[in-house]
């Protein structure tokens, strides 16, 4: 069998398949299935600021409802935040005892810096690293994209001052200069940049009249975003990076390790084939190797990035060509 080990934010991974962020990840229990199964690492289900918010918010409506003091707010506000992330803090340190494979902690955050004091947190409680996930919508119009990018800089330096476990940002290709930034990012000291994130997609039943959540999972096609960003910056940054969205086969697998990927993440292909998919799709890669005559993933890990592309330009082509298929468009 070839050897699928790799090396990504300085932790020894046994293969470039992790368990990204999800409901699979949320219990003990689900972070042991996915190491037996095959999982060279798991980020754990995210700690969401915007969930904590909200149950402080209705917390908040309640006191009001009934007549609470206003010296009251900041009990309750310290409770709930305490209980959500006590009860992470415990997920972390049960998975750690029960897993060999690294784990992850995942943090999914707007504007706060809270998160900084948390970090400290996550780190005591035996994280091998830190995925830290930002995104801040555009319709966000009071503020500037300069203003929005400064936010990514400030937070990251002040989580990267607090703790000494690697730091991994997982990013939005929702940018005005996205390889700019890519670079930018990975100048900032952080370890490792997943790109790219997944995002709520809404949509209409027009007979209700409600917004309703559609495509929760990637498909195959999503693939080539993250493909072409991976082959185009694998050689520019300074940091690693992990493909995530749209890789449902080892084949997949293969084309974001071959674009310069260090390791990559899936979800929705687990959600759709079932946890012991992953050992179908290390199978298809160990099978791919051995037909290829490669016995490691740093014999041709970065083979088809753009810089070392016989024709570079292919991947900044942005529409397609006019004429296509040898047939003349109309």
């Amino acid at each position: 069998m070839a050897d699928l080990s790799t090396e990504y934010m300085g932790l020894q991974l046994r293969n470039p398949i992790i368990a990204g962020s999800s409901g699979l990840s949320a219990t003990v229990k689900g972070v042991q299935q996915l190491e037996e199964n095959g999982a060279g690492a798991v980020v754990l289900k995210s700690i969401f600021e915007e969930e904590i918010l909200l149950e402080y918010q209705d917390a908040m409506a309640e006191m009001v409802a009934r007549g609470y003091e206003p010296e009251a707010y900041e009990y309750y506000d310290q409770q709930i935040r305490g209980d959500r992330l006590g009860a992470y803090t415990d997920l972390i340190a049960s998975s750690k005892k029960r897993v060999a494979i690294p784990v992850i902690a995942s943090v999914n955050c707007m504007y706060s810096h809270e998160w900084v004091s948390y970090a400290k947190d996550i780190e005591s409680a035996g994280a091998d690293a830190l995925e830290m996930n930002m995104f801040f919508m555009p319709s966000d119009f009071e503020r500037s994209a300069e203003e929005q990018e400064q936010v990514y800089y400030r937070v990251l330096a002040k989580v990267k001052q607090q703790i000494g476990i690697p730091v991994a940002l997982k990013m939005s290709y929702h940018f005005s200069n996205l390889g700019r930034m890519i670079i930018k990012l990975s100048e900032s000291g952080v370890q490792g940049l997943v790109l790219f994130n997944r995002f709520y997609t809404p949509d209409f039943d027009t007979k209700a009249f409600k917004v309703v959540s559609r495509n929760v999972h990637s498909t195959p096609s999503e693939l080539g975003i993250s493909l072409r960003w991976v082959a185009m910056m694998s050689d520019r940054v300074d940091c690693d990076l992990v493909a995530s969205t749209g890789i449902h086969d080892g084949q997949a697998v293969v084309k974001q390790l071959l674009a310069g990927a260090k390791a990559v993440q899936v979800v929705s292909a687990l959600y759709k084939n079932g946890i012991g998919h992953l050992q179908t799709m290390l199978t298809e890669v160990d099978q791919w190797m051995t037909e290829q005559g490669f016995y490691g993933l740093e014999q041709f890990r970065g083979k088809m990035s753009q810089s070392k592309s016989d024709n570079p330009a292919v991947y900044e082509r942005v529409q397609f060509l006019k004429y296509a298929g040898g047939g003349k468009s109309s």
